[in-house]
């Protein structure tokens, strides 16, 4: 049986709800699915919408979506230069093993070089061995020193008013 052909191709408008499919997915393996209030229209807004706010891509498989990655800009003031930020990346789990997830990466790495970015990031859950073990083998290395910090809900909205 011969390997699956590796495609990449960035999500069309009309295909949101088999990215919120995925989003759900991932939220389900990372244990925070209680945490997924986005709706498909969110969704739709930020990629789509007047002012896009992100970016998406799947990883296929014979053509057929089996993953997906999230990204955006953000800037380093440090560099002088944007940054691409990888919001999630997320393979099926009977597609795993195959290389889609890393060709996916390889995919944003040339976009950020294309677009001039200076760096790459992205974060992810302390238990998630199986992914800190891909990310090291690709040289990406944790950010010392740094600790990510949140405000949204409740919190944002009290920040707002001071």
């Amino acid at each position: 049986m011969s390997a699956a052909a590796i495609s990449i191709r960035s999500v069309r408008a009309e295909e949101v709800e088999l990215v919120m499919q995925f989003i759900r997915e991932l939220a389900e393996y990372e244990r925070l699915a209680h945490e997924v209030i986005a709706s498909s229209d969110d969704l739709r807004a930020a990629l789509f919408g007047a002012r896009p706010y992100a970016e998406a891509i799947f990883g296929c498989l014979d053509q057929v979506p089996r993953g997906f990655a999230l990204y955006f800009h953000s800037f380093s003031t440090f560099l002088g230069k944007p940054g691409l930020y990888l919001e999630d990346l997320y393979v099926q789990p009977a597609a795993r093993g195959q290389g889609l997830g890393t060709r996916m990466l390889a995919w944003l790495a040339q976009l950020a070089l294309e677009r001039g970015c200076g760096r790459f990031e992205w974060a992810v859950l302390d238990w998630n061995e199986p992914a800190l073990k891909v990310y090291r083998s690709l040289g990406a290395r944790p950010a010392q020193g740094w600790i990510i910090h949140r405000v949204s809900g409740e919190a944002l909205a009290q920040l707002a008013k001071k």
